[in-house]
């Protein structure tokens, strides 16, 4: 589905105006912290997840995963109560966090050149605090968050959203995603998307 070159350095066409990236996993290395704190969220309501389920959900909004995670496991909890405390277990250690430089190296390069915008399905107040922790909260025109819409990934609303925040149309914006449901997202939205998966090795 990624539509151009897998280098990070390679040039981006005029015609694209915008760029929107991921957050989690895309410009931040942040998948590991998620992972110990959805460990520990769950297990204090009875609900396992293992890492390949973890990576499976990439891009969901978090209520939107531990209801499904219920769902098949049998288990009643207030999904709500249960994202915040997951949320809270992720910033407790939120200063260890890494950017993912590959990336980080477009957004310098194209800052000021085209609009940029950050739409992730974890919570806006979140994606501030990661961003921050890195010094990058300051480089993009727009945030967009799982609190911003009514559908989260894979439906596009987050992205069409992004766009319609940066006055621009889907057609004139290119995603940087590392999830299978983001890039599904990113299609859906009418938008060009890359992969960012092959320019770096997560940590786990």
């Amino acid at each position: 589905m990624a539509m151009f070159p897998t280098d990070p350095a390679a040039i981006i066409p005029e015609r694209f105006k915008g760029l929107i990236f991921d957050c989690d996993g895309t410009l931040v290395d942040t998948m590991p912290l998620h992972f110990l704190a959805w460990k520990a969220a769950m297990q204090a309501v009875g609900i396992t997840i293992t890492e390949e389920q973890f990576y499976s959900f990439s891009g969901m909004p978090t209520v939107t995963i531990i209801q499904t995670l219920a769902k098949q496991q049998n288990v009643i909890c207030d999904a709500r109560t249960a994202a915040e405390e997951k949320e809270r277990l992720f910033l407790e250690n939120i200063e260890s966090l890494e950017p993912i430089h590959s990336v980080i190296e477009i957004v310098h390069r194209e800052k000021g050149r085209r609009k940029m915008a950050v739409a992730s399905g974890g919570w806006k107040s979140v994606i501030h605090q990661s961003l921050a922790a890195v010094g990058l909260n300051a480089m993009f025109d727009v945030f967009v968050g799982a609190d911003d819409v009514a559908h989260g990934k894979p439906a596009p609303d987050i992205f069409l959203k992004a766009a319609e925040r940066l006055n621009l149309k889907p057609e004139e914006c290119l995603v940087y995603e590392d999830g299978n449901l983001g890039i599904e997202a990113a299609v859906a939205a009418g938008m060009q998307v890359i992969d960012v998966r092959p320019w770096y090795l997560p940590r786990r």
